[in-house]
């Protein structure tokens, strides 16, 4: 797995299965493209990595980035396998575009049997702040 990861808001979607939906519907071959002005400067380490989404101001879910395609509109497309990941939710301020994330800051897998991935961004905030989780 790659080193550096990136984030994005996910514009529109109010929890992890607005995303999850959205992902399937738009996705084709196993893939799913997400389109931004400029291509990364550091584009080749970030294949492999992660593309880290945003939901009510928590990364809630990743997909990973297979490559970066030129489109005929001069816009890039940043590839996807169309397989999204929930992770522990962790808190992360919207931004426009996106961002670097280094392995060490990002959010690990919430494959457990706890069912703490699975918890709603806003329940899972209040329970972390009470120091409950």
């Amino acid at each position: 797995m790659a080193d550096l990861h990136m984030t994005r808001v996910a514009v529109s979607c109010p929890d992890y299965s607005a995303l999850e939906r959205r992902i399937a519907d738009y996705a084709t071959g196993g893939e799913v493209r997400f389109t931004t002005r400029f291509k990364p400067k550091r584009a080749d380490e970030l294949i492999g990595g992660k593309l880290h989404f945003i939901v009510k101001h928590m990364l809630v879910g990743r997909v990973e980035i297979l490559r970066f395609d030129d489109r005929a509109d001069g816009r890039i497309d940043i590839v996807c396998a169309a397989a999204l990941e929930r992770v522990y939710p962790q808190p992360k301020r919207a931004h426009q575009g996106w961002r670097y994330l280094t392995d060490a800051d990002a959010p690990k897998a919430a494959d457990d049997a706890s069912g703490i991935g699975a918890l709603p961004p806003d329940l899972y905030r209040e329970l972390a702040e009470l120091s409950l989780i």
